[in-house]
Formats: structure tokens, sequence, C-alpha cells
């Protein structure tokens, strides 16, 4: 009893990093111990299956008992997540052309079974019809931009319903939120077979044929979370930005590394909003709301593979066709739920721009499946901690307006 007091005294995030640290370990020492992963399987089928639930009825009981005043927030929040992302994009081409990447596709086969997109225009009609989906069938897959339109429409309704109607949608999200509160206590056992997991199968063997590319990857993306990301929240709040990035990086963005799933990581970047005091009526709908357009991530990827296409086939890219790539990138990449495979399956929309063959452009999807247990984790990492990072940006730039201390 006495350890089990010990372990719950302890922070939530140092749990987390002795599960991590503990999941590295097993899964170097016993990488045959297979079963030990089935804690992190548990832990990200918990979050996935509550995470659609819990914002349909935060959504429409925030929006039934909502008393206005958040359209500004709204916006800024939308402004931010476009913005940051044509600049994920941008930053991606400047890295891509100082570090040119060539990838050997010598007996690497193209990707079969899927079916990517030829067009932005296609890309966008996959968006807009995925948006009025059936909703319980959204609810079942994940479709969050469709949970979102029918929570909104739902939401909007209730507000002529009686209060106590409106008191009942109230209680089920706090209980919903009670649930997921109980499934992120369990977070330190679920990062354990996750980070063993990781370990345990990737090997290094992607660090030797692909090395160079992911190092781009890595590069380009630590610029964007600890640079590019930093200098935004500076520009509207202008007070250090690093107490923010960092949190919502340490809180957000472990569990979204080893997770891998924007989805599941909704219900951490909502409890992360609660605790750093944001508005409910705000963050119940631009944290799922994130998770669908804010996609840094997404866009580092595509541009990325794109332009190492190019130099590949020996393309020449010159700046402005490579800042025309940086704006498809930043409108596919807000489509990429729209997307069956995300980002890796728009990598031929990007290199059609430069006249790539598909069967090409597939041998580059291919290699991002082979290091996508780096690559995915990195995109939902960068992805997953912007939601939150510029959710809190756009609730405490309307303290400032008001002329309220920041809590950093």
């Amino acid at each position: 009893m006495n350890i089990i007091k010990k372990w719950n005294s302890l922070s939530l995030i140092l749990r987390i990093v002795i599960g991590l640290v503990i999941g590295v370990i097993l899964g170097v020492a016993v990488p045959g111990a297979t079963w030990i992963g089935i804690l992190g399987d548990l832990f990200v089928g918990a979050l996935k299956g509550i995470a659609p639930i819990l914002v349909f009825i935060l959504v429409a009981s925030s929006l039934a008992n909502a008393k206005g005043g958040n359209l500004s927030k709204f916006r800024t929040v939308i402004i931010l997540y476009m913005f940051s992302t044509l600049c994920a994009a941008i930053v991606s081409v400047f890295v891509s052309m100082l570090f040119p990447v060539s990838i050997p596709l010598t007996g690497l086969d193209a990707v079969e079974g899927y079916s990517a997109p030829q067009a932005l225009s296609e890309v966008i009609m996959n968006f807009l019809k995925s948006i009025v989906a059936n909703p319980v069938d959204s609810m079942a897959k994940g479709n969050y931009i469709a949970i979102l339109f029918w929570a909104v429409i739902v939401g909007l309704a209730l507000k002529k319903a009686s209060e106590g109607t409106k008191k009942v949608m109230s209680d089920f999200a706090d209980a919903f939120s009670e649930v997921v509160r109980l499934v992120i206590s369990c977070a330190p056992f679920g990062i354990l077979g996750l980070s063993f997991s990781a370990v345990s199968s990737s090997g290094l063997d992607i660090f030797k044929t692909y090395g160079r590319l992911l190092a781009v990857l890595v590069v380009t993306m630590l610029i964007v979370a600890l640079v590019v990301n930093p200098i935004i929240i500076f520009v509207l709040l202008r007070t250090n930005p690093y107490p923010l990035v960092l949190r919502c990086i340490r809180s957000s963005g472990v569990t979204a590394f080893f997770t891998r799933s924007s989805a599941a990581n909704i219900p951490v970047n909502m409890e992360l909003c609660k605790d750093l005091g944001l508005d409910k009526d705000l963050y119940s709908v631009s944290i799922p709301l994130g998770s669908t357009i804010n996609m840094d991530g997404a866009a580092v990827t595509i541009t990325v593979f794109s332009l190492a296409a190019a130099y590949t086939v020996g393309v020449h890219v010159t700046l402005p066709m490579a800042i025309f790539l940086s704006i498809i990138s930043t409108f596919s990449a807000c489509g990429t739920s729209g997307v069956a495979g995300g980002s890796l399956l728009l990598i031929p929309l990007g290199c059609s721009l430069f006249g790539i063959s598909n069967d090409i452009a597939m041998q580059l999807v291919g290699v991002g499946f082979i290091i996508s247990v780096i690559q995915d984790s990195l995109e939902t990492m960068l992805n997953s901690s912007g939601d939150a990072i510029f959710t809190a940006t756009a609730e405490y730039y309307e303290w400032k307006k008001q002329g309220r201390k920041l809590p950093f």
C-alpha cells in the first residue's frame, strides 16, 4: 500500500517518464516479450473509444449552454492553425533546399492497395463528403470533422431546450470528462507498452538506409515546434512563449508521440486545456477541430517527401515552384482527415507538381511506411501539441486585450 501511495503522489508526467524508461529498457532487454505491448494497445484503444463520444457530448453541451462571446477566440484559433501549417510547409522547403535528399529506390516496390488522390480538388471533395457522413458511423470510425459538424447542429438545436435538458447534457459532459481522467491516469502503463513496442520492433536498420531523410524530417519538425511556433506566440502575446510551449509538448506531445494518433490524444489535450485554465466552451470545440485542420506535421511530411522525390529523379526545383508546393501542402494537409492513409498518401499529389510519375511517387510512399514508426510519431506530436498551444494562445490573447495577467 505504501508503494501505491508513493506512486500516486508522483506527478503524472514523472510517472509517464518512469513508464517510458521501463518500456525502453524492456524493449532492448526482452524484445520477444510481445505481451508487454498489450498495455499500449489497451491504452490507445480506451482513448480512441472514449474520444468520439467525449467530443460529441462536450461540443453539443458547450453550445447548448454557451452564453456567447467566443467568436473572436475561434477566429484567432483558426487563423493560427492555418498560418502555422503554412509556416511549417515553408520551413520544410528551405530545410530541404539546404540539405537536399535523394532516396535509393532500387529494389523498392511501389505501394499497392492504396488509392492516393491525384488533385487538390479530390482532397477537398473527400473532405467535404466526410463532413456530412452518418453521425453514428462517424463516431464508430473516428471521423472527427463529421462528429464536430453534427455536434454543432445538435448543440445549436438544444439552445431552445429546457434548462433541465441542458443540465442533463452538462452532467453527461462532466461524467465523460471524469472517465477520461481515469483513462489518462493509466497513461504510465500505456506509455510503457507503447515504448516497448516501438523499441522492440523498429530496430536500427531504418537509420542506416534512410537516416538523411529522417534527419531532415526531425530537424524541420523541431524547428517548427521550438522556433516557429514560439515566434508566432510571442508576436501575439509579447511574452516568453517557452513555458507554454514546453508544457504543452511535455503534457501532450509525449503521449501523442507514442500513441501516434491525434484522435487518441484529444482527451489528453482537453485535460491539459483544463489545467491551463482555458474556457471549456473554447477548447471543447477547438481541440477536436485542431485534430482535423491543424496539420503542421503533415505539411512537413508532404513537402519534404515531394522535394526528395524531385531531387531523386533530377528535377530542378525553383524557389517559386517550392513555395507553390508549400501552399498546396498546407491545404492538402488540412484535408488529411478525409483521406485514408493520411499525409503519406498525399505525397503523390505534391510529386505531380514536378511532373513525377505516380509509380515513383508511390515508391516514396513505401519509404514513408518504412520509416513511419518515427515519421508518424513526430508528425502526431507536432500536430497534437500545436492544438493545445494555439488554443491557449487564442485564449490568452483575449486575456491580454482585457488587461488580465497571463499565467506564465
